[in-house]
């Protein structure tokens, strides 16, 4: 198995640890070159929603990857990742164009939902899957507001969605990266053997 990992901006290099950790090769795309390399599936990684959505677009690959996920390509999504596979978002400037995303995923996302002074906290809770509780880091989280009947909801924290699958689509509000524990990394191996 090989998974291509979104190394613009963001905490991609934690995604390739846990990877490491559970013997899976990885590779970084930086550039259109490095996404036409053979590949199982993506981690785009929480980070700058905006600054991955603009790099995306100039960089050439916002078309190609939303067309590789469209044919059934495995995405994982932390944070940011959620935020630019949401179809819809909450929380954009009135003013200012909405940022480029690859909008894929039937959901309707509420940007920075926990506001900049709660922007960090932790949490263990359940997680459709996954036997007992896993921790859940938020920082300056989103979370789901809307999904549609194609969307399976898998974690919910104070009733807020912060876990979904549709199909072979992935995302997280919280970041399972920056916690020892391997478990939804696991759940997304799975997903991409199971397809």
């Amino acid at each position: 198995m090989r998974i291509a990992v979104l190394a613009l901006q963001g905490a991609f290099l934690e995604h390739e640890m846990i990877l490491r950790r559970l013997g899976v090769d990885c590779f970084e795309v930086r550039q259109k070159q490095d996404w036409l390399q053979e590949k199982d599936a993506l981690i785009i990684p929480g980070g700058e929603s905006t600054t991955q959505g603009k790099l995306l677009d100039e960089l050439g690959l916002l078309s190609p990857i939303r067309e590789e996920i469209e044919r059934g390509l495995p995405v994982f999504g932390t944070c940011a990742g959620l935020i630019l596979l949401s179809r819809d978002v909450e929380g954009n400037s009135e003013t200012a164009p909405a940022p480029p995303r690859l909008g894929t995923m039937q959901i309707t996302t509420a940007r920075n939902a926990y506001g900049r002074q709660l922007g960090s906290f932790r949490v263990e809770s359940t997680f459709v899957g996954i036997e007992g509780q896993i921790p859940m880091t938020f920082i300056r989280a989103p979370y789901i507001k809307e999904a549609t009947e194609a969307v399976e909801v898998l974690a919910k924290v104070d009733d807020r969605i912060v876990a979904a699958r549709q199909g072979n689509q992935l995302v997280t509000a919280f970041h399972p990266e920056l916690d020892a524990d391997t478990h939804v990394h696991e759940y997304f191996l799975n997903m991409i053997r199971n397809r």
